[in-house]
């Protein structure tokens, strides 16, 4: 399964004003796992930047003067999330935007180029109905750090949203080891030759560690109490 999150950041908030995308941030997930793809890029907007927006990304129109068009990266961008369900945090204000860009350079709308658009604000609001589900309150409460995180930008936000959505959406990975025979394919008495002598064992990594780590430290937080994967009890 291939994922992409994606962000932008704008000149203001309406797109239906005339306000355009300054910067695209992508990063690629495949089977759940990050794959170290990621496509940024900041955009010459061609217009002002709104005082409330710089206020949020830090950028102005002299930072972005020398910078590619939309016009000129637009097929790197569908190139990017073709085939892709792409991973969104209120996904109505982006898509809004990335399709006034490719109306203006004559390309279809951006859902259409795409498997199909997952609005991360609206899985939240299911998940945790009657709390904040910003991305800043998504982070603490799934334990993921953004102490670094002192202006929005599009790759770093799309960063911290990849870690959320994995916290987030954990609970669907399946740890069931079926250990009969027949639940393995093998007929009966496979059980007592498990593992098998040449099973690969692959270490963890020190990335899949900390994310490991993040999600005890989630749950610990929303049951109040230690994670049992911590002190597992004795038999």
């Amino acid at each position: 399964m291939r994922q992409i999150v994606l962000d932008t950041e704008t000149t203001g908030l309406a797109a239906d004003q005339g306000h355009r995308i300054i910067e695209i941030g992508c990063l690629e997930i495949i089977n759940r796992r990050l794959s170290g793809r990621t496509l940024h890029l900041y955009l010459n907007p061609e217009r002002e930047v709104d005082e409330a927006a710089t206020e949020v990304h830090g950028m102005t129109w002299d930072d972005l003067r020398d910078k590619p068009r939309f016009a000129e990266v637009a097929a790197r961008v569908m190139d990017f999330v073709a085939d892709a369900e792409v991973l969104i945090h209120n996904a109505a204000f982006d898509v809004s935007f990335l399709d006034a860009e490719l109306q203006r350079v004559g390309l279809p709308r951006f859902r259409e180029g795409c498997a199909s658009v997952l609005d991360t604000l609206l899985m939240a609001r299911e998940l945790h109905p009657g709390k904040r589900n910003s991305l800043d309150a998504l982070c603490d409460r799934y334990g993921v750090s953004n102490a670094h995180r002192s202006l929005h930008g599009a790759l770093l936000d799309a960063e911290l949203l990849a870690e959320v959505y994995l916290a987030m959406t954990r609970g669907q990975d399946s740890f069931e080891i079926a250990l009969d025979g027949d639940a393995l394919g093998g007929g009966p008495g496979l059980a007592d030759d498990w593992p098998p002598r040449d099973l690969l064992v692959m270490p963890c990594s020190d990335h899949e560690l900390d994310a490991h780590e993040a999600a005890l430290a989630a749950i610990e937080k929303e049951r109040r109490k230690p994670a049992l994967w911590r002190d597992p009890p004795t038999a």
